[in-house]
This record gives C-alpha cells, sequence and structure tokens, in this order.
C-alpha cells in the first residue's frame, strides 16, 4: 500500500458519502471515503478496454444496497481479482482488486455525480502489475 493509500485508511480525516451503481440500477452501493482519497488509473488490458478508475475503499466502509443477486463475476490471468459485472446491464460498478485484498474498488464512471476535478489521480502501470504494486507498496 502507498503511503498515500496507507494514509487514506489510516487517517482522522473527514468522510465523504459516494453512492452509485450500475447502468440499470439492479446493483446499487453506498460507500464512506476519506476526503484525501486518490484515484488510480490503470493501463492493464481490462482497464484500458473499459475506461475503469479505481476509488480503493476499505470493505467495511462500503455497504451494497442492492444487486447482490445480479452479480456475475469473471476472473483471468492470476484468477485473484474478482471482477463483478451486473448480468443485466453489464457494467462493472466495483470488484474485488488483487492489488488491495482488504478493500473494494469502485469504479469512479458509476459513482452519483462524481467530478473528477475534486479527485487526486495518480497512475498505476497495470501493464506491468508486479513492479507497479512494488511501487505501490514502497511509496
Amino acid at each position: 500500500m502507498s503511503k498515500s493509500q496507507e494514509h487514506n485508511s489510516n487517517s482522522v480525516t473527514a468522510n465523504k458519502d459516494v453512492s452509485g451503481g450500475c447502468h440499470c440500477g439492479a446493483v446499487r452501493f453506498v460507500a464512506k471515503v476519506p476526503d484525501d482519497t486518490v484515484v488510480l488509473t490503470c493501463n492493464c488490458s481490462i482497464c484500458a478496454m473499459t475506461g475503469f478508475q479505481h476509488l480503493i475503499v476499505k470493505h467495511e466502509a462500503f455497504t451494497l444496497l442492492s444487486g447482490e443477486n445480479q452479480l456475475t463475476s469473471y476472473k483471468f490471468n492470476t484468477q485473484q481479482a474478482n471482477h463483478l459485472f451486473c448480468s443485466i446491464c453489464s457494467i462493472k460498478s466495483y470488484y474485488q482488486p488483487r492489488s488491495h485484498p482488504d478493500s473494494w474498488s469502485i469504479n469512479t464512471n458509476c459513482i452519483d455525480d462524481f467530478d473528477v476535478h475534486n479527485w487526486r489521480l495518480e497512475r498505476f502501470d497495470g501493464q506491468n502489475w508486479e513492479q507497479a504494486k512494488e511501487q505501490l507498496d514502497d511509496t
């Protein structure tokens, strides 16, 4: 975990509530996110194709309101990340990343009224995942 990510999870800063979900509305969630949370942009094959931007949220700060029965899972390569798609509209609004096993990764494009200008972005080089993960842990 990077220092900025560690700071996100351990700081006593104010939290903001975010809500969102999939396109058809079957999957809905809410989460409490520290104000200084960093959004990760990734260039791995699946993120590059879908435009997924990662808002990492601890499991205990995330609540799935609806749609658990509508979620379908997709795993590839190492089989560690659990990509969860709505079986109705096919949108991945959040998933379990292998880089943060204690957290969910929320797709910022699926957050209600998300404004990228209100967030700090950091690049994650998913095409070179092992090295990028080391840098994430070391910074």
